[in-house]
């Protein structure tokens, strides 16, 4: 009854346990590209840094569009402005004593010079103006003008709203948006070549896992057929039939077979750790790949049209928007020596009021104007427009040098492409012979008439060949990768 218990626990601890313990996840080359698209930090970065350049092409455009901004000040001052001075206010606070002589002066002469009453009424009239209240009007009218002159300054305050509209400014604001434009291109393309990049990483690891797999597999059934000799020589050894020298070399074989098992194992670890690590997985995650298929469908070179290759470059894509972006730099030097028109409106609002005799109120206005600036004598700025000039003639040297770096390492990787399927064909043709020879060997130490070590040799070739013609395979794989990748597919 007890072990009844055991056995339905044990089921259900088994129905319970992952996926992945009862079996290895097998993973799929667009699988491992999914994974590292997403987890790849240096592709997360390029893209921070594309939506960087899109954000720039707008703060380029609204260069171009008008600005408003508000400011506003308060300013303390120890005094008061005066628009009098301290001779002109003695003077109105005692404006009767002026106005008296004045007009004394005028009577005396408007009447001084009537016969017989003359000075009589002239005099009289002084003393009118002087023992009257006229004198006291005056004095007042002159302390009232004294007091509406008098300004309350210290506590100043002022704000301004403005418009600023760029009419012409040399040509530097269409170009630098053109520039931020062509950089939000540019990025987009780093973005393309990064993530490019990192597919092709991903590949090599991929296929490196699935080459040390199969190379792991190989030595399996390498150390498989000698162990079984082994078994068989130590049986001829006891029946007299061989002797133990061969016994020997066949453990020494055997020895080396188990030793070459181990590293492959141990390179098949490693390598799956660094396709993990390229994938955003954990070092320690168990899985399995995909194999070579078993009748890969290999093609012949495809033809090649450099025309279209260093249209679909990236890098050609790239040297030809800098050569954009550099002719853009040489308006923007020019624009540094041809004139600058804005356009300004606003509304200006001040306490003391400056529009209505200096009250202690807010008063404004609007404002309206343009501004222009007219460089004269800037040698500086024909020096950087030839600075720039120089700048795109060296973008046009790197343009005519990359395409030949282009062409030269497109018809390397297609000769190693040729390479690899004549590799191919050859290594086929030497694992169709060593399987006959290995076959015709059996047969013979079965029958007494080979000796070990010629069953050896003949297991060795076939390993051999076997491992060449993988090595041929993932060789094409890879060369198709690099001439695709060369190519700007």
């Amino acid at each position: 009854m007890m072990n009844k218990t055991l056995i339905i626990g044990s089921l259900l601890l088994l129905t319970l346990m992952p996926a992945e313990v009862a079996a290895q996840e097998k993973l799929t080359l667009a699988e491992c590209h999914r994974r590292a698209l997403e987890a790849n930090k240096g592709l997360k970065m390029a893209k921070e840094k594309k939506a960087e350049a899109e954000a720039l092409k707008k703060v380029a455009l609204w260069q171009m569009l008008p600005k408003v901004s508000a400011n506003g000040a308060y300013t303390w001052m120890q005094k008061s402005t005066n628009l009098l001075s301290d001779e002109q206010k003695d003077h109105l606070n005692n404006l009767s004593d002026v106005v008296e002589a004045d007009i004394s002066a005028s009577i005396m002469q408007e009447f001084g010079g009537l016969p017989l009453i003359g000075d009589a009424i002239a005099n009289g009239i002084i003393n009118i103006l002087s023992n009257g209240q006229l004198a006291t009007n005056i004095d007042n009218a002159g302390h009232r003008i004294v007091d509406a002159l008098e300004t309350d300054t210290r506590n100043v305050m002022a704000g301004t709203v403005t418009v600023t509209q760029p009419i012409y400014l040399g040509g530097k604001l269409r170009a630098m948006y053109k520039t931020a434009s062509l950089m939000d291109e540019l990025s987009g393309i780093e973005y393309d070549k990064k993530k490019e990049e990192m597919l092709i990483a991903i590949d090599e690891a991929y296929w490196q896992v699935v080459s040390v797999k199969q190379k792991k597999e190989l030595a399996e059934q390498y150390a498989a057929l000698l162990d079984t000799l082994n078994k068989n020589v130590e049986e001829m050894v006891a029946a007299d039939v061989a002797t133990k020298g061969d016994l020997t070399k066949v453990r020494v074989k055997l020895n080396e077979a188990q030793m070459s098992l181990t590293k492959a194992t141990n390179g098949l670890v490693l390598a799956k750790m660094l396709l993990a690590q390229r994938c955003g997985m954990p070092l320690d995650t168990v899985y399995d790949v995909e194999g070579i298929p078993s009748n890969p469908d290999y093609l012949n070179t495809p033809a090649i049209d450099m025309e279209s290759v260093w249209a679909n470059r990236k890098e050609m894509r790239m040297l030809r928007i800098s050569d954009s972006v550099a002719q853009n730099a040489v308006v923007m030097a020019r624009s540094t020596l041809l004139p600058n028109v804005l356009a300004t409106g606003g509304y200006l609002v001040s306490n003391p009021n400056l529009f209505n005799g200096y009250q202690k109120e807010f008063g404004g206005t609007f404002t309206a104007g343009v501004v222009v600036n007219i460089p004269i004598f800037h040698p500086g700025g024909a020096y950087a427009v030839k600075a720039a000039k120089h700048k795109r003639m060296e973008v046009g040297y790197q343009m005519e040098e990359a395409k030949e770096m282009i062409e030269l390492q497109v018809n390397k990787v297609k000769f190693e492409l040729d390479l690899a399927y004549k590799k191919l064909a050859q290594a086929n043709s030497n694992l169709e012979n060593a399987d006959e020879n290995l076959k015709l060997a059996d047969e013979s130490f079965k029958a007494g008439v080979c000796s070990s070590s010629d069953l050896m040799a003949a297991q060795t070739a076939w390993i051999k060949a076997k491992s060449e013609v993988l090595d041929a395979q993932i060789e094409i794989e890879m060369s198709k990768l690099y001439l695709k990748q060369a190519m700007g597919e």
